[in-house]
């Protein structure tokens, strides 16, 4: 006798090294329908966002995982006796041009910061946030930068409209970092959504 899909899935998700995609699931457990793998995904993502439990399905561009509570970090961390990744002022402004205007030559974002990104560019190339995305068809042709999977991953971002838009940004109020105060969040310079 075969168990119910929601057990089978919440073992996959527990012992699971990565995330996993559709595709994963559609491999993984042939007799059961996409339809019915996807809705049980729902439900256990519902179902664990209501309980208050230490853990969460979540979805991101790299596909389905089983995490601990975000709120619950802090005590993960001292068993892990780990650090987070931890990212500069400049790294996170990188970041942020680049995800919101997309592909973009390093020009355009030392343009919109301000100062030199070269060093900034090369440290999330290293760490897979950014990868180069081709070459813009202008004189010299510069490389153009987009975000990869690992930073929508690392985000809990299931792709790019998940970022906030200018509006919910506004909403938040002026930052004390001064984040807010970037050309990149100026009407003028948003791309259209």
């Amino acid at each position: 006798m075969q168990p119910p899909l929601k057990p089978i899935i919440e073992a996959l998700l527990l012992v699971a090294d990565r995330p996993l995609t559709l595709k994963d699931f559609a491999e993984l457990l042939p007799e059961f329908s996409r339809k019915a793998v996807k809705s049980t995904l729902k439900d256990l993502q519902q179902e664990y966002s209501d309980s208050q439990r230490g853990f969460e399905v979540t979805e991101t561009a790299a596909g389905f995982r089983l995490q601990t509570h975000r709120d619950l970090r802090s005590w993960v961390l001292r068993l892990k006796k780990t650090t987070p990744l931890r990212l500069s002022k400049a790294a996170l402004e990188v970041l942020a041009v680049t995800a919101y205007k997309q592909p973009v030559t390093r020009a355009e974002i030392e343009n919109i910061r301000g100062v030199d990104s070269s060093g900034t560019l090369r440290f999330l190339l290293d760490r897979k946030l950014l990868r180069i995305a081709g070459r813009k068809d202008v004189p010299g042709r510069p490389l153009l930068y987009a975000t990869t999977k690992k930073f929508l991953d690392i985000f809990g971002l299931k792709n790019l409209s998940c970022l906030p838009s200018e509006a919910e940004i506004s909403e938040l109020g002026p930052a004390e970092d001064g984040l807010q105060q970037l050309p990149l969040f100026r009407k003028s310079n948003r791309r259209p959504a």
